[in-house]
């Protein structure tokens, strides 16, 4: 059974720091990239990062790049994102998302297999 668990959404005040992970099970990890994705209210998924699994090379949005830090912990099958300077804008659902290729970037299609979302809520 495939499973990606989000955890560690919040509140948390503008500046501030959160670290998000997301936990695979039922997969197999030799080829294939993580992504993380947003959805704010009233507006489309979009793309924040992704890590490719073999290498760690790791790809973001340009509204996060410089502060957002994506890895992973080849061992635990875990992805995670490190948000620092957050920012109201930054608020959304956060999901991550399982690729099918180790090519997978900013197109949703490219990612089969998704978590159930974690809410962060940046706000003073």
């Amino acid at each position: 059974q495939v499973q990606l668990v989000e955890s560690g959404g919040g509140l948390v005040q503008p500046g501030g720091s959160l670290r998000l992970s997301c936990a695979a099970s039922g997969l197999t990890f030799s080829s294939t990239a993580m992504g993380w994705f947003r959805q704010a209210p009233g507006q489309e998924r979009r793309h924040v990062g992704t890590i490719r699994w073999s290498t760690g090379t790791t790809a973001y949005a340009d509204s996060v790049k410089g502060r957002f830090t994506i890895s992973r912990d080849i061992a635990k099958r875990t992805v995670y994102l490190q948000m620092n300077s957050l920012k109201p804008e930054d608020t959304a659902v956060y999901y991550c998302a399982f690729g099918s290729s180790p090519w997978a970037l900013s197109t949703q299609s490219d990612y089969p297999y998704w978590g159930q979302g974690t809410q962060v809520t940046v706000s003073s």
